[in-house]
């Protein structure tokens, strides 16, 4: 599948129109148990609440949108890069909200996002990436071979869907 998904990057309104397939990524990825921010039942008013704040984020320049679809155009994955830091922090980019719709898993789709957000922060100038996950999930060894380093691991830092705790894990990048 992955020679059949391009991986690009939206400009505001694209975000803003994506709204509801993106809403649909995230909500796949949250019924399939990934601890990103939501619990369950995911509202879909919610869903897409969140991806119309992430467009405006990008419409303001504080954030990159990258989408992987499929040879039909559907929205089968997605990460962000967070440009908005601290003035000591112009350097720095935060990694987040890498979601592959369960249905396109297991076809180097995450890989090929891990890369293209790679791509985006050096065209953007920033030469330190950060990024946490779940602890003892199949990312973590996503990250590892796309040449993250792990920093360490926060017991109970937050709640998987179901509500109950999970360790998150924190990782940077040297770009």
């Amino acid at each position: 599948m992955s020679e059949s998904v391009s991986v690009r990057r939206l400009e505001a309104g694209e975000a803003l129109a994506a709204v509801e397939a993106l809403a649909d990524v995230l909500i796949d990825c949250v019924e399939g148990g990934a601890s990103v921010s939501f619990m369950l039942p995911l509202a879909r008013e919610r869903a897409t609440g969140f991806w119309r704040g992430v467009a405006d984020g990008v419409a303001r320049g504080e954030r990159a949108l990258l989408v992987a679809e499929d040879r039909d155009g559907r929205i089968v994955g997605t990460v962000q890069l967070i440009r908005a830091m601290s003035d000591n922090q112009p350097h720095r980019a935060d990694v987040a909200k890498m979601l592959v719709h369960r249905r396109a898993r297991r076809a180097g789709i995450a890989q090929r996002l891990m890369a293209a957000i790679d791509d985006v922060a050096r065209e953007d100038g920033k030469t330190v990436l950060v990024l946490d996950t779940v602890t003892g999930g199949d990312a973590e060894r996503l990250y590892e071979r796309a040449g993250w380093q792990r920093v360490g691991m926060v017991p109970k830092y937050a709640l998987m869907p179901d509500g109950e705790f999970c360790a998150t894990t924190f990782f940077y990048k040297h770009l």
